[in-house]
């Protein structure tokens, strides 16, 4: 059933696009943004030797979760440019804020005060932002000066602790920059800013992608059948995503009847929107992050790791087994998605919470009792929809893994990239319809306005 909003969007008129001045002022700003970002991945850390780190990085193995900040940056931790860690810290600390928010009572009581709390939050996420990103960008410099020892090449023109001082300054100048153009996006553009940088980094990476997939073609090993599979797979796979990301469990809630002007009775009716995906795309990104993080170690060690130890040993034999497209890697990797959908969605949702809020104003469901009764309906049937949520987010992330592992293919366009970009355009697209909506309806006052200026002449 369509709401109103979807029968209004329906109607709009694309064809004075052209006459909507601040959209367009708002795409153009997000556009040259998303320029200044692409810009700033090809600028180097002070003190990396880049033809040295390019041709390591290519000799290296791939699969870990360093694979997954590379695609989500856009290549800048491959060329270990000033943003090399993107965003993915901006991210991790808004996550631990929101779950602290959700279970600290301290936290929650800000989270209730309206702006100020929200600005006292956000202020919070920044500060993590800064110590995550310190530390990482630490443990990233340490990593450049060991990087390449054993085949005699330097990463690093000139190892010490002053090569690891500017490291860490530049990386956490980098991703609080990339946090202020996010929210300078989200602002004065279109979209929410930090997943619009997220997704400009993973479209980036498409083209050189696709050209090393087309060169295997040319090559001779990989088959011309590869290519429709994948294209026809990824066009399926974001129809898929884009209906069940639109899906909505609309639960209905009813006022009491008020009189009207006209001294009639009339009830006002209203609708819960509950997603059938309320966990967006948390869960995949912790599962695999979790899961490749023993692959990642190993990378990291590297030849510190003797292989004839039994720790050697136990890590080699769990990276084979953790491998991509492995049974026990997807069994995991499904687990964990679920799992992570329930607790993050159990986190974010309070229907206790909800049901207050309906009983203040009055409202209620039909059939259910306010308070308790309602907070129990409105558990059950998250928990319903969750169940449908949570085997769509596997089988969305299972379906595209288990291919790339099986076909070999070049590039890490996985179920999370799919859900990444899909959820950002219709979020996109959403704000580009309120704007057309807006200028439509100032056009129609402007009409109405001019005829009553006319009728009382």
């Amino acid at each position: 059933m369509a709401s109103r909003a979807d029968h209004l969007a329906s109607s709009l008129n694309f064809s004075k696009f052209g006459q909507a001045t601040e959209l367009k002022n708002r795409l153009w700003f997000t556009i040259g943004a998303l320029i200044v970002f692409r810009f700033l991945s090809f600028v180097p850390l002070p003190g990396v030797d880049p033809v040295a780190l390019s041709r390591l990085y290519s000799q290296a193995a791939t699969g870990g979760i360093l694979d997954i900040f590379n695609t989500f940056s856009g290549g800048s931790l491959e060329r270990m440019s000033i943003i090399a860690l993107g965003v993915m810290p901006y991210i991790t600390a808004s996550i631990v804020v929101q779950l602290a928010s959700a279970l600290a009572p301290s936290l929650a009581a800000l989270k209730k005060e309206g702006e100020s709390g929200r600005k006292k939050l956000n202020q919070y996420t920044r500060y993590g932002t800064v110590f995550l990103t310190a530390i990482q960008g630490y443990f990233i410099a340490v990593g450049l000066e060991t990087l390449g020892q054993s085949q005699g090449v330097a990463a690093v023109v000139d190892p010490g602790m002053m090569f690891r001082i500017g490291a860490v300054i530049s990386i956490v100048g980098g991703t609080l920059f990339l946090m202020w153009l996010g929210e300078q996006v989200t602002s004065r553009g279109i979209g929410n800013g930090v997943s619009l940088i997220i997704m400009a980094g993973i479209l980036a990476q498409l083209p050189r992608s696709f050209s090393q997939m087309f060169t295997q073609v040319r090559e001779g090993s990989m088959g011309g059948g590869t290519i429709i599979a994948v294209v026809g797979g990824a066009v399926l796979i974001i129809a898929a995503i884009s209906f069940m990301e639109l899906a909505q469990r609309r639960v209905l809630v009813q006022y009491p009847k008020r009189a009207t002007q006209r001294g009639m009775m009339q009830a006002d009716r209203s609708h819960l929107p509950l997603k059938v995906n309320t966990s967006g795309v948390i869960p995949p990104i912790f599962a695999s992050s979790l899961l490749l993080m023993p692959l990642t170690v190993t990378q990291m060690l590297g030849s510190n790791v003797e292989q004839d130890t039994a720790w050697g040993e136990f890590l080699v034999t769990l990276n084979q087994y953790l491998a991509h497209g492995q049974p026990l890697y997807m069994a995991l990797y499904a687990g964990g998605i679920i799992f992570f959908c329930f607790f993050y969605v159990a986190v974010v949702f309070n229907p206790e919470e909800t049901a207050d809020n309906l009983k203040r104003q009055n409202g209620f469901i039909p059939g259910i009792r306010p308070g308790k009764n309602t907070a129990a309906y409105l558990d059950f049937v998250l928990t319903r929809i969750t169940v449908i949520g949570a085997i769509y987010l596997a089988l969305i992330c299972l379906v595209p893994e288990y291919f790339i592992a099986k076909s070999g293919l070049p590039f890490q366009l996985g179920g999370t990239s799919l859900l990444i970009i899909v959820n950002v355009t219709i979020d996109t697209i959403s704000q580009m319809q309120s704007h057309m909506l807006a200028h439509q309806y100032g056009d129609l006052i402007k009409k109405a306005k001019l005829k009553g200026g006319v009728a009382r002449r």
